[in-house]
């Protein structure tokens, strides 16, 4: 069923290679349907944000999802998605011998790339106060046995940071130079406070640098380009399109609850064609009818 199922055909080599050209921008999605509208898009990859699996289930982001669901969701993008997929895996999901069995299970369900941070647990949202940091020996024995349990040399640890908020740009600095020197392929700097903090980062930390773009953050709003500019790579934009269609949620519902009816604003919704379009029903329909045919000749015989 190639014609109808996504796969891994586009997976961490081409991630690798798409960084290795520049900057890209990579929007968060949060569920299949959302990776199909990226896809067509036009986006390189796309990025699964801790923060968006909690939300779309009602939770806040303090280390509430598990493993298996975050797999699970996993599972569900790579079946439709060819594109190269980076996952948020906040701690780890436990310890260390933990973290292992997470890049397994994440690597066989089609991840390509994932960042693990440097928080204390129950971690919290990169933008928000009373974080608190783990030993920096922890965190590196973390990327060592995240890099020892991948299978595949190309798919990408990407440490995370949040020492800025916690003790400031210099430390952060300093962690993500040990963290590169224990195995992380990237560095992700979160919750940088100005352009400037931007640049002196890029220019003391080697590595693949991921800046994150979130709204109503701490961080300016800076364009891919201007990043990469400065010698980013991946630029996520995590819950901007979740963000969207909470609001546009919330307007629907509201002007249903109020007049009883959709007809005054069916401008806003995909209509049935697009929908179908987008998910490739007819590839569903050619598929079983094949299949039928297949059937009913080998059964003449």
């Amino acid at each position: 069923m190639a014609q109808i199922f996504g796969g891994n055909m586009s997976g961490p080599g081409a991630l690798r290679e798409a960084v290795r050209k520049g900057a890209i921008t990579v929007p968060g999605v949060f569920n299949a349907v959302s990776a199909l509208i990226a896809e067509r898009k036009g986006f390189k990859a796309i990025y699964l944000s801790g923060s968006g699996v909690a939300g779309s289930m009602g939770l806040p982001d303090l280390s509430l999802t598990t493993l298996s669901e975050v797999v699970e969701e996993v599972r569900r993008i790579k079946l439709v998605s060819k594109l190269p997929l980076i996952v948020d895996i906040d701690t780890g999901f436990g310890e260390v011998l933990n973290v292992e069995r997470s890049i397994r299970e994440l690597e066989k369900a089609g991840a390509s790339a994932v960042h693990i941070e440097d928080q204390v647990l129950p971690k919290k949202c990169g933008h928000l106060e009373g974080k608190k940091l783990v030993q920096v020996e922890e965190m590196v024995e973390k990327i060592q046995a995240a890099c020892k349990a991948r299978t595949g040399r190309e798919f990408m640890i990407i440490a995370r940071t949040d020492a800025r908020s916690v003790e400031g740009i210099d430390e952060a600095i300093e962690r993500a130079k040990i963290y590169l020197k224990a195995g992380a392929d990237g560095i992700f700097p979160e919750a940088l406070e100005s352009r400037e903090e931007f640049k002196e980062f890029s220019d003391k930390v080697g590595g693949i640098l991921m800046a994150n773009m979130t709204e109503f953050g701490k961080s300016p709003l800076l364009s891919t380009q201007e990043l990469g500019e400065m010698g980013y790579r991946i630029v996520i934009f995590p819950l901007t399109a979740f963000r969207g269609t909470l609001k546009l949620i919330d307007e629907i519902y509201g002007d249903l609850a109020r007049d009883c009816t959709q007809r005054d604003f069916l401008g806003k919704l995909m209509t049935r064609k697009e929908f179908y379009d987008l998910i490739n029903y007819s590839s569903y329909e050619r598929e079983d009818a094949e299949l039928k045919e297949k059937s009913r000749k080998i059964m003449e015989r």
